[in-house]
C-alpha cells in the first residue's frame, strides 16, 4: 500500500484507511501473522491485513483494548482469548455434498463395510476433522444411514461413532444444532432427507438418528489430540489449503497415523499426501487414500 501524506503534510503508513499506525501498524499485523502460524499453522500473507483488522477489531473492543499491541499482549497470557482469536481468523465455508465424489466413493466402496461391520456388533470410527458449521458431517451420515430406514434405523442403535471437530467455538455450536435452510440442503436426495432430516417451515433439522451418531469437540489439529482409539474413516478436506508445506506433512502424517490399516483417509481437491505419509497411504481415487497394511 503506498503512504499518503497527511493534512500536516506528513507521511501516513496506516495499513487501513481511517486507523491510525498507533492502532494497528504492520509490526502489529506481521505479529498477529506468527501468533496464528504458532498456533494453528494458517498463513496470513500480507494481502490479509484488512480481513486481520476487521475480524480482530470487535475482540479488541470487547475486551476493552485500545490498540493491537495491547490486545496482542493480552492474548500471550489469556489462553481463551488466544482460542478465540484464531477462530475470528479462520473461514468456515462449506456447504452439503461439497466434493460429491467422495461421498459417490464413501457410499460405493466404504458404507457396505461400515454397515456390516456395525450390525455385527464391531466399533466403527468415523472423523470429520474440520467439521466447519456441519455440512460436511451431516452429508456423511444421512449417506451412512442410507435410504431403507428399516437398515439406518439398525446402524443408529449401533456401536458405531462420529467426532466431528474444528477450531472455532462458533462452528462447531452451527455443526451441533444441525438446523440449515431447506435451500441449502438441495444436493441431498429427498429419499435421505425424508428419512433422517425433520422439516420447520423453511428450514430441515436433522434428527435424532443421525444426531446421535455424533459427537462433537473443540480441537486445534496442530495441538495435542485426546484421542485413543485409530478410525475407518478420517474426512480433513480443504483445512491445509490455509497451511505451508511442512504443517501440511505433519499433520497428514499424524492423520495417516490415526485411520487403521484399510481404513480411508480423504482430503481436499487441492490438497496432497506427500512426506512420510506418503508411505503409509495408497491412492485410490481423486484425493482419496486407503491405508496400507490391511
Amino acid at each position: 500500500m503506498s503512504l499518503m501524506l497527511t493534512p500536516s503534510g506528513k507521511m501516513d503508513d496506516s495499513i487501513v484507511p481511517g486507523v491510525s499506525p498507533q492502532v494497528f501498524s504492520r509490526a502489529d499485523f506481521a505479529k498477529v501473522a506468527d501468533f496464528t502460524h504458532r498456533k494453528s499453522g494458517i498463513v496470513l500473507s500480507e494481502g490479509k491485513m484488512m480481513l486481520v483488522y476487521s475480524r480482530l477489531a470487535p475482540l479488541l473492543r470487547r475486551c476493552k483494548c485500545t490498540t493491537f499491541a495491547e490486545y496482542l499482549a493480552l492474548i500471550e497470557e489469556d489462553q481463551n482469548q488466544a482460542i478465540a482469536t484464531v477462530a475470528a481468523l479462520t473461514t468456515n465455508h462449506t456447504y452439503f455434498n461439497r466434493e460429491e465424489h467422495h461421498f459417490e466413493h464413501f457410499a460405493k466402496h466404504v458404507r457396505g463395510d461400515l454397515v456390516a461391520k456395525a450390525l455385527s456388533k464391531q466399533p466403527v470410527r468415523i472423523w470429520s476433522a474440520g467439521c466447519s458449521s456441519g455440512e460436511e458431517i451431516w452429508t456423511l451420515m444421512l449417506t451412512l444411514l442410507g435410504p431403507d430406514r428399516i437398515e439406518g434405523k439398525q446402524i443408529a442403535k449401533s456401536k458405531l461413532v462420529a467426532l466431528a471437530s474444528d477450531l472455532a467455538e462458533h462452528a462447531v455450536s452451527a455443526a451441533d444444532a444441525a438446523t440449515y435452510q431447506k435451500d441449502a440442503m438441495k444436493e441431498i436426495s429427498q429419499a435421505l432427507l425424508d428419512n433422517w432430516c425433520k422439516a420447520d417451515g423453511d428450514t430441515l433439522k436433522i434428527g435424532p438418528e443421525a444426531h446421535g451418531l455424533v459427537r462433537f469437540r473443540q480441537l486445534n489439529l496442530l495441538g495435542d489430540w485426546p484421542i485413543k482409539n485409530t478410525f475407518d474413516v478420517i474426512f480433513c478436506r480443504n483445512v491445509m489449503i490455509y497451511f505451508d508445506h511442512p504443517t501440511k506433512e505433519r499433520l497428514v502424517w499424524r492423520l495417516a497415523n490415526q485411520v487403521r490399516p484399510g481404513g480411508y483417509l480423504y482430503i481436499g481437491h487441492s490438497e496432497r499426501v506427500s512426506g512420510q505419509a506418503a508411505e503409509l497411504l495408497e491412492p485410490v481415487g481423486p484425493t482419496i487414500y486407503r491405508r496400507r497394511g490391511a
